[in-house]
């Protein structure tokens, strides 16, 4: 019998570990990825190179847009770097919109001040 109940114990502990790296991941169905936005001109007023994923956040005409990245993991292989966009910075961006209307959305591809266009994801 205890040996029975040590095979319970075990399976339970296997399945919850399973679940747990699941419970990490998010659906991107916030991003309204049929529609495509160009945005000239954006000032950067933070850059957050965190996990699970890099944050832009910038103004144009006093309107805050935050723009979510991929992971800062899956950007270094795009060419990105802690330090690739500073506060301060103008930006050229095309991001997916929020589906809600707020400013702010998915961002796909940025063009930096010296001219070159890199991918967010």
């Amino acid at each position: 019998m205890r040996l029975f109940n040590s095979w319970k114990l075990v399976l339970a502990m296997g399945l919850a570990a399973i679940g747990v790296p699941a419970s990490g991941h998010h659906s991107f169905a916030m991003f309204d990825q049929s529609k495509e936005i160009t945005l000239k001109a954006m000032i950067v007023t933070r850059f957050e190179w965190t996990n699970p994923h890099v944050f832009v956040i910038g103004e144009k005409d006093s309107v805050t847009y935050t723009l979510e990245c991929s992971s800062p993991n899956l950007m270094t292989h795009q060419g990105w770097k802690h330090n690739t966009i500073t506060a301060g910075a103008k930006i050229d961006i095309v991001y997916y919109p929020l589906r809600n209307g707020k400013p702010g959305g998915m961002l796909k591809t940025v063009v930096l001040p010296n001219g070159q266009k890199i991918s967010a994801w």
